[in-house]
């Protein structure tokens, strides 16, 4: 088993830790992995991407052209990534902001309203949380008990107490989370 991700937003979306949390959680399954951030000095605000990669042999090269999986936050990121789905692919994009949405036939397209879900119910910093429940259940890639070890591996020792937290956050994304027809 190889995934290759992309996972791309706006600075202070959680883009960067939801991969850390992946990344960790293929360590915790005994996965080769592979963790490439991308953002410029602006980073909160600005584009941001990570590349993951988890395999079950090694990886030779952390980077990509095309991905398995994209989780897309916002709409310059659905303009860059969408072309480098491979076909057969999933793209799973949050649908907050968006005016132009997927238009591939060709890959598996996933709407997930995490930002609307997360605000509405006062949840703000669970939303990475949200959308990476709703790629466990259309792509589960890893286990929930590993995800959580990932992020008690990430999260500083003050924050452990929200574990349970974004343990339902994970839930959530698996319920919300719809397939595109």
């Amino acid at each position: 088993m190889k995934e290759e991700i992309i996972i791309a937003g706006f600075g202070g979306q959680g883009v960067l830790s939801m991969g850390k949390i992946l990344a960790y959680s293929g360590l915790m399954q005994g996965q080769e992995v592979s963790w490439m951030p991308s953002y410029g000095p602006e980073q909160r605000g600005g584009t941001a991407n990570v590349t993951v990669i988890l395999s079950d042999e090694r990886i030779s090269s952390p980077v990509l052209n095309s991905y398995d999986t994209a989780i897309i936050l916002n709409q310059p990121s659905l303009e860059k990534f969408e072309s480098q789905v491979k076909p057969g692919g999933t793209l799973i994009f949050d649908g907050n902001g968006f005016h132009k949405f997927p238009t591939r036939k060709d890959i598996n397209v996933y709407r997930i309203d995490a930002t609307e879900y997360s605000y509405a119910n006062n949840t703000s910093k669970t939303m990475n949380m949200i959308i990476l429940g709703g790629l466990l259940k259309v792509r589960p890639i890893v286990q929930i008990v590993n995800v959580l070890k990932g992020l008690k591996k990430s999260l500083p020792d003050r924050h452990h107490h929200l574990l349970g937290v974004n343990e339902k956050a994970l839930h959530i994304g698996m319920d919300l989370i719809k397939k595109m027809e």
